[in-house]
């Protein structure tokens, strides 16, 4: 049996205090899915008094605890967790919502003298909390409900068209059958006159200005990571995935939801209704969850400044080589 050898890049990137401001260390626990994240920040949050803060679109739903791989009740009593399971699949997490609670969450761990874990593989959650968000003003409610009337009348299709007479710049970087995306550039458009090309390009607010971030990256080679991926779904409909699916499906919850794309939920929706066989569901959704995988391997690797790599599968015989890096970087002490 061979054995793959450890391989560990740490990259030197200065982050100047802001004059008058505390200088507060935030870590960014990131990778693809499967890669052993969550494994990470709970060892991370034991040995440096840590709070884990979930930076996962589909972990914050209450209702997807199986489906999303969201730590398990014991791990939660182990270290304090913030942000999983949070709101109802009802409700949709944008991203300057998720950026509200994660810095309301790590002040309060700040306030503690607890280390921040920001923990997750949701590219854009990430970069809205260290870059920041475009100011795009609050979309009324009604509004939102409207733009997603209209696109359950007329279709997706339609209302792509529809965004490409108003804003063909942001139609042409989106699929038409993205209805979440299409709808929100809808959204925009109607309630604030202006294209969300418009203010996509203006200068984002930026990060919160007393906060210093540390981005530990696991990235594991493809074939351990799909490996992995595949198993840990096999996992999910062992613990009962299916019965989660199953529940919202009785409820006539809302397709068209953010919370109801999650990686699984639309093939095994398909199982449930009798459009597909059980296998062909799982070996859908473990293909779904693989290509997903590499997506967010392209995003960190092209996107996101890291300070600590990772090139494996997390694995507690990293965890000296990862203290190390947290003792000499975020000035925090263990236990």
């Amino acid at each position: 049996m061979s054995v793959r050898t450890l391989s560990i890049t740490a990259q030197s990137v200065s982050f100047a205090p802001m004059e008058g401001k505390p200088n507060k260390p935030v870590l960014i626990v990131a990778g693809p899915t499967a890669s052993g994240k969550s494994a990470l920040a709970l060892a991370v949050a034991e040995a440096f008094d840590g709070v884990v803060i979930n930076a996962d679109s589909m972990q914050v739903y209450a209702e997807l605890r199986i489906l999303t791989a969201r730590p398990s009740a014991r791990d939660e009593a182990r270290v304090a967790h913030r942000l999983y399971g949070v709101l109802p699949v009802t409700e949709v997490c944008s991203a300057a919502r998720w950026r509200e609670m994660a810095v309301a969450a790590i002040a309060e761990a700040h306030d503690a003298g607890r280390l921040p874990i920001v923990c997750g593989g949701t590219g854009l959650y990430l970069r809205a909390l260290m870059q920041g968000l475009s100011p795009i003003p609050e979309i009324p409610e009604d509004i939102r409900r409207d733009v997603r009337a209209r696109l359950d009348r007329e279709g997706p299709a339609a209302q792509h068209a529809r965004l490409a007479a108003c804003d063909p710049e942001t139609a042409e970087r989106l699929e038409p059958g993205d209805r979440q995306r299409v709808a929100r550039a809808l959204e925009v458009l109607a309630g604030t006159g202006r294209p969300l090309s418009e203010w996509l390009a203006l200068p984002p607010e930026g990060p919160p200005p007393d906060m210093r971030f540390e981005v530990l990256l696991l990235t594991p080679p493809r074939e351990p990571l799909y490996a992995a991926c595949d198993e840990r779904l096999l996992d999910m409909v062992r613990a009962g995935a299916l019965e989660e699916v199953e529940r919202l499906r009785q409820d006539g919850t809302d397709p068209s939801l953010p919370a109801m794309r999650a990686l699984g939920m639309p093939v095994f929706l398909q199982h449930q209704s009798g459009e597909l066989g059980l296998e062909e569901a799982i070996d859908l959704a473990q293909l779904a969850t693989r290509r997903y995988a590499k997506r967010q391997m392209t995003w960190f690797r092209n996107q996101i400044i890291s300070n600590f790599v990772v090139n494996e599968q997390y694995s507690e015989k990293f965890e000296p080589e990862i203290f190390a890096f947290i003792r000499q970087n975020l000035l925090t002490k263990p236990n």
